[in-house]
């Protein structure tokens, strides 16, 4: 797989698992409606699938999935819930994302 192709597939699947885990915690810290369990369910099953997509190992697919995860919450950090990225922000997720790619991109052995 590409390198573009699983930085990707590493992005929708993080996307899949934060849409999965904030709906549920808008019905039950801010009183939303309780359909939004619905799609909140779906994202996450959409997520367990994504996960089977990943050419990895299982541990190794988590492990490397953690950097783009890091870096897609602070991305709905910044764009869903309006705060401001600090320069640490942006600093932590240029590491997590030098450790992902360590991880996911070493040679066969």
């Amino acid at each position: 797989m590409n390198i573009l192709k699983l930085a990707g597939l590493f992005f929708v699947t993080a996307l899949a698992e934060i849409v999965g885990c904030y709906l549920p915690w808008l019905v039950l810290k801010q009183g939303r409606a309780a359909w939004l369990l619905i799609p909140a369910a779906v994202s996450l099953a959409l997520f367990a699938w994504l996960l089977t997509l990943h050419p990895a190992a299982a541990g190794r697919t988590y492990a490397a999935y953690g950097g783009a995860y890091i870096c897609v919450a602070l991305l709905w950090l910044r764009f869903v819930d309006g705060v401001a990225l600090t320069p640490y922000d942006y600093a932590g997720a240029a590491l997590a994302l030098v450790g992902m790619a360590i991880i996911a991109l070493q040679p066969a052995y």
